[in-house]
């Protein structure tokens, strides 16, 4: 495992009405222009396909020496070779998870509250996707989690916490006063007009929120 996980600019993918070679342009345009990380997020492709975009998806992430992440599936990330996995309530337990992938790879977990925040670490997550901190159209029956919450998590636990959840170039400006790690965006980089423009602007951002050097 990597010493250390850079979570700033964290990129969930989602297919919309893309062609595999659309998709995978818009994955590999915000790889090269600074995201940080990237989760592949299959819910409706079956095992198969998920496998198949997931190897096209990881050649492009090893180029350029980031790390994917695959949202849920415990056996494609294992069948790739991914740096971790990212679960949900309504996944595997998180100690079974955990157990399945071993010490060597990334564990996440989404969180709205500051018990389940403690208790996931407790268990074995190596990180937090903590909300939906705003509503958000690509999970609909999200709850969003007051930012009041988000304080509370980051302050309990002692592993990094990401916000999640309908965050844009327009309103992550909110986070400046968190101590969060990162943030995790899916529509405003895969719809961007101009995926390159969208990642460089959201990285300005991150620098006034994180205080991060210029990427």
């Amino acid at each position: 495992m990597e010493r250390s996980l850079d979570l700033t600019l964290y990129l969930v993918t989602n297919r919309y009405e893309y062609t595999d070679s659309e998709f995978l342009s818009i994955v590999e345009e915000a790889c090269q222009a600074g995201v940080s990380l990237v989760q592949l997020r299959e819910k409706s492709a079956t095992t198969r396909q998920f496998f198949e975009l997931g190897k096209k998806v990881k050649a492009i992430t090893d180029a350029y020496d980031i790390p994917l992440i695959i949202n849920d599936r415990v056996d494609i990330c294992l069948a790739l070779d991914a740096s971790g996995v990212h679960i949900g309530d309504d996944e595997l337990p998180i100690a079974i998870t955990r157990q399945l992938i071993g010490e060597n790879k990334w564990l996440g977990v989404s969180t709205k509250t500051v018990t389940s925040a403690v208790r996931a670490e407790q268990l074995g997550a190596d990180y937090l996707g903590v909300g939906a901190i705003f509503s958000t159209t690509t999970k609909e029956d999200a709850t969003v989690t007051s930012l009041a919450e988000l304080q509370a998590i980051c302050e309990q636990v002692t592993i990094p916490v990401v916000a999640i959840g309908g965050i844009t170039e327009q309103n992550m400006l909110t986070f400046e006063s968190y101590p969060i790690a990162g943030v995790s965006l899916i529509s405003d980089v895969m719809l961007a007009e101009s995926v390159t423009k969208k990642v460089r602007a959201l990285n300005t951002n991150l620098q006034k929120i994180l205080g991060k050097e210029e990427y």
